[in-house]
């Protein structure tokens, strides 16, 4: 079992809160409820690794430990304004400390998207938050906007300290819905937590795997947790690779 260190980590959100024009991430299976440590909540986050076009990405890392950094240096605002001047803006959680709140939720999806990285070199991965600006009151339930997550990245070897890749900056933003539909979303369970969390995984998961083939349009390949996804078109049986 890996033991995850999560000092500090890395992730700051910008939120082009008047904005709707950010890219938007494919809809992932939503938590049924705000993310929290509990374990339970954990198997609720898909697991398969990222397919786009044929590619296939697998783990690239046996991820040892995930350290997570918030510096203090950067502002949290607590501003019910379209567009606050800060690094962090976080109203997920109640109020409290945004610095604290946002590591944790960090160190969740840093959790679940190593827990199957078992293979290749044995690595510490760092992750410093350089902006996590979400949406303020005011612009969730008018019109939307983005959630802003920036993080700087760094893979070291767990046996040597040498770094192998990075530090580099990743960005994890995500489309967050305003007005009327981002209340739906908020009843059916889909809370702003929710919707950084899924994010951060698949984004964490993306930046620490690799490409590893292309196959053709009705080949199987299998999730992380070794179960069979079709890729596209009709399965072939006996088809998948493990």
């Amino acid at each position: 079992m890996k033991t995850y260190a999560i000092p500090a980590l890395v992730l700051a959100l910008g939120l082009s809160a008047c904005v709707n024009s950010a890219p938007t991430s494919r809809m992932m299976t939503p938590l049924q409820n705000q993310v929290s440590s509990d374990a339970s909540q954990v198997a609720l986050l898909p697991q398969q690794p990222a397919v786009a076009a044929g590619k296939v990405l697998h783990a690239q890392y046996d991820v040892q430990v995930v350290t997570v950094l918030v510096p203090r240096s950067l502002k949290s605002s607590e501003a019910n304004t379209y567009l606050p001047n800060a690094d962090i803006v976080w109203r997920g959680d109640a109020p409290g400390d945004r610095h604290a709140q946002i590591k944790a939720i960090i160190e969740q999806a840093a959790t679940i998207g190593t827990a199957t990285m078992h293979s290749g070199p044995k690595v510490v991965v760092e992750l410093e938050v350089l902006r996590f600006h979400c949406l303020t009151e005011k612009t969730r339930y008018t019109v939307g906007g983005v959630h802003s997550m920036h993080l700087m990245l760094t893979v070291r070897s767990a046996e040597t300290g040498a770094i192998l890749q990075g530090p580099r900056s990743i960005i994890a933003d995500v489309k967050a819905s305003g007005g009327s539909r981002a209340i739906a979303e908020e009843q059916a369970g889909r809370t702003q937590k929710v919707v950084v969390t899924e994010r951060l995984v698949e984004v964490i998961r993306r930046e620490l795997s690799a490409p590893v083939t292309t196959l053709p349009a009705d080949a199987l390949v299998t999730r992380f947790d070794g179960s069979p996804i079709a890729l596209a078109g009709r399965p072939r049986a006996n088809a998948g690779l493990n």
